[in-house]
């Protein structure tokens, strides 16, 4: 029988159905020793102190959360959403929120769509640009859905190294003449997961400029556009003029607005590239609940967020500051929900992350998840829950400080 196996039992032979191959592009999931040690130390009873997810530990602002509450009792809102991309007060939102925020104009018909979070739009523009042969230009580290689906696609990936040299923003530059004019995707990400690095305007204008030279669609994944500290403001890439040529750029509310759970996010700029995304989603969900999408539309155009902000700046401080103090050297970001830290000498990202899990109950997660050039780092979130003024913070850096063997001149 073509794709099935015999397995067989105490009392039947049963047929086992062979599953599609594009899964086993999939790499390996490196943070399944560091999960299992979670779970044993939560299970042993141990106060551990997470610093690995990066989801916002704050509530959604009630402000958004009435706003659901009043859409939800109309009865217009309980059917499907049979727009063409998106819910319209939502995409008109969008366009007065990209005006506003970074002086874009978008037009909420052609350049603009709903997604059910930033990840599925990510996931599904590999797959509605992909054909096997075909080259995504990834960088590394980064967050591992741009790699994944193209691989699943039937795609090759070019990676491009994040170095601390550069500020972790890569060197178009170095990318062969023959890579580039192959490549169909650049996939860039900033702010950035996971090293909280920002890029200068001039980075995007290089970008635009690169793939209009070689006829490469840019995906810029700006999930963490609305989460920046002090007068840090990140930028769009569709502020280059010309930009909506070559890129389209991907925003969350997950972040921004502490709505993970609601599943709601937008694609913007280039009209064939959002109509082609489109295309393929048509064919694949019915977009978000129409009360979900009334309530991001009110975040979009009311909603404040500044309390977690100045939360989040509170534990930057604490934990940046506090492991200065023992003599491992971070950097505070401009940006995101992540602190990107060196390991120490002698250490690899999964020994040490290990070493912190079981000798300090402080989680983080080993930079070599998200990629070979992850090696040699952790990556530590600021979001914590049961956190409620940067405590569990100060207590992080207290039972790291306790490592005598890692940090003999701590004090502690």
């Amino acid at each position: 029988m073509c794709g099935i196996s015999l397995a067989k039992t105490s009392e039947e032979t049963v047929p086992v159905i062979a599953r599609a191959k594009r899964l086993d592009q999939i790499p390996p999931y490196l943070f399944g020793e560091i999960a299992a040690l979670k779970r044993k130390a939560i299970a042993d009873g141990r106060d551990l102190i997470d610093l690995g997810i990066g989801d916002p530990d704050q509530p959604t602002p009630g402000s958004i959360i009435d706003a659901l509450a009043k859409a939800a009792t109309n009865p217009e809102t309980h059917r499907y959403d049979e727009t063409n991309a998106g819910w319209t007060p939502f995409l008109d939102a969008v366009s007065g929120f990209c005006k506003k925020r970074f002086g874009v104009d978008i037009d909420a018909e052609k350049e603009a769509m709903l997604l059910i979070g930033s990840k599925e739009g990510l996931s599904h523009l590999a797959w509605a640009y992909i054909d096997p042969g075909d080259i995504s230009i990834v960088p590394d580290p980064a967050y591992t859905v741009y790699k994944v689906n193209t691989l699943m696609a039937g795609g090759d990936v070019y990676t491009i190294p994040l170095l601390p040299d550069s500020g972790f923003v890569p060197d178009l530059s170095r990318i062969p003449e023959a890579v580039a004019d192959k490549a169909k995707l650049l996939w860039l990400n900033y702010p950035n997961n996971p090293t909280g690095a920002v890029a200068p305007l001039s980075f995007y204008v290089e970008a635009v400029a690169f793939a209009k030279k070689h006829n490469i669609l840019i995906v810029n994944d700006a999930a963490y556009s609305e989460v920046y500290y002090g007068d840090y403001r990140p930028n769009s890439i569709l502020e280059v003029p010309g930009a909506k040529d070559v890129a389209i750029e991907l925003h969350s509310l997950s972040k921004s607005f502490n709505m993970t759970g609601w599943r709601i996010g937008f694609a913007i700029g280039n009209a064939e590239a959002i109509a082609t995304l489109n295309k393929l989603k048509s064919n694949l969900d019915s977009k978000q609940f129409p009360a979900i999408s009334l309530a991001a539309a009110h975040a979009l155009a009311q909603g404040d967020n500044s309390a977690t902000l100045e939360l989040y700046t509170r534990r930057r401080d604490i934990l940046c500051d506090g492991l200065n103090a023992l003599g491992w050297p971070v950097t505070k970001p401009q940006a995101t929900l992540y602190v990107w830290a060196k390991v120490p000498e002698g250490y690899t990202a999964m020994s040490f992350s290990k070493l912190l899990l079981e000798e300090a109950g402080v989680l983080v997660i080993p930079g070599v998840g998200y990629g070979e050039y992850g090696e040699g780092f952790v990556r530590m979130s600021l979001t914590v829950m049961g956190d409620k003024n940067g405590e569990r913070l100060e207590e992080a850096v207290r039972r790291i400080a306790a490592l005598k063997d890692v940090f003999p001149n701590s004090g502690a």
